[in-house]
């Protein structure tokens, strides 16, 4: 297995990715304007990519949007479209994944939210300091 950070010309593979993604928790399929909106975000660095790969074949992919934490008062990082295709889970590949994105991304921490069924397996891939309360702002 290879991992490594996805770049504007991996748009293709990771676009497959994020629509598998996608269809496996049931939101509504992006749309072409979406695609071209991340590859522009991709392209001027605003979120990090990172794949596993078996040979060419990306398997697995997850994001890190860096910020900066006056807690450290250093980058951080917080973790999104956590994806393994199905035949690759249970294999090592997400705990890579994660431990590759966490230690290239230039980030000294990283976060994640995440709903209630999948906590424990975010703290089985070292998400493991409780922060309180995530919540987002209703428009």
């Amino acid at each position: 297995m290879e991992y490594r950070r996805m770049t504007a010309a991996d748009m293709a593979r990771l676009w497959e990715l994020q629509l598998a993604y996608k269809a496996e928790i049931g939101e509504d399929q992006p749309t072409e304007e979406d695609k071209n909106r991340l590859q522009s975000a991709i392209e001027g660095e605003r979120i990090l990519f990172y794949g596993a790969f078996d040979g060419a074949e990306p398997v697995g992919c997850c994001s890190v949007t860096v910020g900066f934490s006056t807690f450290l008062y250093a980058p951080s990082g917080v973790f999104e479209d956590f994806y393994i295709r199905p035949a690759y889970r249970h294999k090592g590949v997400a705990r890579e994944l994660v431990q590759f994105a966490r230690a290239n991304s230039g980030v000294s921490s990283l976060t994640v939210g995440c709903a209630d069924c999948d906590v424990d397996m975010y703290k089985a891939l070292g998400f493991s300091i409780p922060l309180g309360n995530l919540l987002a702002f209703d428009e």
